[in-house]
Parts: C-alpha cells; structure tokens; sequence
C-alpha cells in the first residue's frame, strides 16, 4: 500500500472552516444564482406567497424556493425528493439557502403554484442579456424539436394504434382457440392443465378486447381523436426516425446566433412546425429589443402567410420552399421550371410559351390567380408538362414576398449552416441534462414551467461561460 495515495484517517479531528462561506470560492455559479434571483422583484413577477400569514407556521421565502430549483436544474437535479436530499447534504446549498431544508412536498408544490412566474423568470433572464448588449447581431434560428412526456407509447391511443391492437389481441385469441381445440382432442394427463391455462389466456384477452373497445369510443369523441392516459395533454409525433414515433411536446425555440442563448421559446402539443415562424420571430424580437431581426428556419416552417406577416412586422425570413410538387416527383416540369414575367403578368413554360392569367379563385382562405396556355395540346413537350389538356399555373397574390425570400436565400447560401450551427446545440444539451424521459411534470401548463425552468439554466450556465461569475454579478449589481 506504501505505492498508493493514502487517505486521511477518518476520527482526526480537524479544525474546520468557520462559515459556510469560505466553503464557496468567489466564482462558484451559487454566487450568480444569489445575485440574480436577489434582484428580481418577485411580487411583481406575482410570486404566490410574497405577504405571509399572520397566523400559523411561518413560509418559506419564495426567493428560497426559486434559488434552490435554479441550483437543481443547473446541476441535473429536477426531481423535488432528490433537491429534498440535496439542501441537507449539498454544501453549496446550504450555503445558498442558509441552510434551511424543505421537505419535497414543498418543493413540489411551490413549482405547481407558480408557474406563470417562473415563465416571467425566464423572459427577465432575457431582459438583463438584453442590456449587456448580447444581441448586437440581431441573428436567430428558429426550430423545434420533439421531447418526451412521462407517457408511455403504450398509454397512448390513436384511431389506428385502436385498430391495431385489436386485430392482434383478435389473432391471439383465435390462435389460442385452435390450440384449445387441440388440446381437448388430446388424452393425456397434461391435456386438462394445458387447456385451463390456455382458458385463462382467452379470458384475459377479451378482457383487453372490451377495454379497447371502450377506448375506440373514447378515441373517437376527442376533440383530435386521440387519448393519453397518463399526461391528458402529451401527444404522439413523428420523431426523425422513419416510421418511429414519440409521446410528448414539440419544444420551439428562437436561439441567438451570435452567442447561442435561448431568447424566446414556446411549448406546444402538435407535432409540426408549420405556422410557427411568425409567432416565434415575433417573441424573439421583442425579446431581443431589436427594430430589425434574421429569422432562420428549415422548410418545415415554410408558409406564404407566415412569411408574409415576418416582412410586416420587420422580421427578414429566410426558409427554403420544399419540394412538393407531384408533376416533379413523376419526371414532368415542376412550377420552379415555369418563369414568372412581373410587367407582362404571363408565367413563360420550358417551350417559351405564355400562360397568361385566366381567373381569381379563393383556396384556404388564399386568393390565387390561375394561368395557362391556349397552345398545350400542340407542345412537343406537352407529355413532359401535364396529363391533361393543358398546364395550370397558380400564383398566390403574395407570392412576390416568398420569391424575393428565395432571392435572399440565393443570395446567402451559409444561412442554413448558420441555422444547423445554431439551433441544433441548445436542444442537444438540454436532452442531454434532461435524461431519458425528458419531462417530468404531467399536463402543458406544468410541463411548459420545466420547460422554462430547463431553458433558464441553459441561458444562465451560456452567460456564466460568456462573462465569467464575477462580471456577471457586477452586471446583476449595476
């Protein structure tokens, strides 16, 4: 053992520190914590429990109870029975709350009765970025992503998963009937116990047979037609793999391009982006403090409207088209192969042919005007064109708007590594601290509090490494 580094004898006595202070260095992140949550004005951010009782046991201070979840989210501790833990073992927390340790009931329930509140924390995290001039660049790449709820896949029911289930518990009860059958042709002295267990097996299986039957029913009178059984508000999604899908939220998020800190986020229960892009260039916007902004996002976010409604409000978008025309798909001229002529109002084909404008037509709530040529059926490239009698051109009245966004796209091609660069850190880090089960909280409006809660550490641990803990508290301080 003379080789090895030898521990200190565990009954020495030691004369140890005289405070929980000299425990915490000057650059220890608790410190921050302490400084930022101390100059919040929680009865304005409506914090539940800022007047105590005049009778009864005496409150904690919701600027404990704040101080000690900012501390847990930032060191992977979500769970209120393992912060329970920590406040009476964790130095840097008994520093922090000056060593007082609420039972997890009242951890718990402090989450749940504050929700809007901490959502408002997070916005003024937000707030004191803004005033150390963090967003000079006025870039922000907007995604979203899918993460897990506390429900299993089993626990959650579409139409189909109704109808599949069904017809497989319906094949097992008649593959179980036929080998009933066997087994009472069967002389044997395992014949009797086999086809009582075979018995059991039928009988537990039209069981379940009712139950999902009960939930068709169920299924069928949701508002979305489908039903989660343990969080009512956790939907399935299609995740990244083909064919795979998650039972959970779809997490959307504004990330700062120059310095990667999260500025606006919203939590939803649909599974896709669409519609999105406004809302969110919206939130960031105003987050940022910013007269003009960049919003980049993939063609998931793509939508005329949403576009349109950016350029309104002083938002430059840039999101590439998808491809979804079906003529392309089946080896025809798609509409990017038909070239609009703005002064002659015509759209000039691959054959140098003029589809000129024929009518207006509402569609979706979008007025589109239609095109076409007279000369089709003559084409020598009609086959390579249409199917039918002549090729329809359709044009949204806005269109001008999305055709100058592909201009600027043209004109910027690193702005799609700009937005992978930018967007797809934040959300790999916060899956990465959240675990396997990425929320823990049940119902939108608590799990949009963890939510909040995740991205307010991810934010505070960015501007710890940006500044460095004694800037950032004299930045808090001024």
């Amino acid at each position: 053992m003379a080789r090895f580094v030898q521990g200190e004898d565990r009954r020495q006595d030691y004369l140890l520190p005289a405070s929980l202070d000299d425990y915490v260095s000057e650059d220890n992140p608790v410190r921050a914590i302490e400084a930022f949550i101390d100059a919040l004005d929680l009865k304005a951010l409506q914090f539940a429990g800022m007047t105590p009782a005049e009778t009864g046991r005496p409150a904690y201070h919701p600027a404990t109870m704040l101080k000690i979840y900012l501390y847990g989210y930032l060191n992977r501790v979500q769970s209120s029975r393992r912060l329970e833990r920590e406040v009476q073992r964790n130095v840097e927390l008994m520093w922090l709350t000056g060593r007082l340790t609420p039972d997890f009931k009242t951890i718990a329930n402090f989450r749940q009765a504050n929700s809007a509140a901490i959502q408002s924390v997070c916005s003024q995290f937000i707030v004191l970025c803004r005033r150390l001039s963090l967003f000079t660049r006025a870039v922000v790449a907007i995604d979203g992503s899918k993460m897990k709820a506390v429900n299993n896949r089993d626990k959650n029911y579409t139409a189909a998963k109704v109808a599949s289930r069904m017809k497989q518990v319906q094949d097992n009860i008649d593959r179980y009937l036929d080998a009933l059958d066997r087994a009472d042709r069967e002389e044997s002295d395992i014949a009797e116990p086999k086809a009582k267990r075979l018995r059991e097996k039928i009988a537990r299986l039209r069981a379940q047979m009712r139950d999902l039957a009960a939930r068709e029913d169920e299924v069928r009178n949701a508002p979305d037609q489908q039903v989660s059984l343990t969080d009512p508000d956790a939907r399935a999604m299609a995740s990244a793999g083909r064919g795979t899908s998650i039972v959970g939220y779809n997490l959307q998020a504004a990330v700062d391009a120059e310095h990667h800190l999260i500025v606006a986020h919203e939590l939803l229960n649909t599974g896709y982006d669409r519609g999105q892009l406004s809302p969110m260039a919206a939130k960031a916007k105003d987050a940022m403090g910013v007269e003009a902004l960049d919003a980049i996002a993939d063609k998931g976010y793509f939508k005329g409207e949403d576009i349109r409604t950016c350029e309104g409000m002083g938002v430059t978008a840039f999101v590439p088209r998808p491809l979804t025309s079906g003529a392309k798909a089946q080896g025809r001229f798609g509409k990017p192969d038909f070239v609009y002529l703005e002064h002659e109002n015509v759209y000039r084909c691959p054959a140098g042919e003029n589809l000129i404008y024929r009518y207006t037509s509402v569609e979706d709530g979008l007025t589109m005007h239609s095109y076409w040529s007279s000369n089709c059926q003559t084409c020598a490239l009609h086959d390579q064109c249409t199917t039918g009698k002549e090729r329809r051109v359709r044009r949204w009245e806005h269109e001008a708007v999305v055709e100058a966004m592909e201009r600027r796209l043209d004109r910027r091609p690193e702005a799609m590594r700009i937005r992978r660069q930018t967007v797809e850190h934040p959300f790999g880090t916060l899956k990465s601290w959240m675990g396997s089960t990425h929320f823990q909280m049940k119902t939108l409006k608590h799990v949009r509090t963890e939510a909040s809660l995740h991205i307010l550490a991810y934010n505070f641990k960015r501007l710890v490494a940006i500044l460095g803990v004694p800037a950032m508290i004299a930045a808090i301080q001024t």
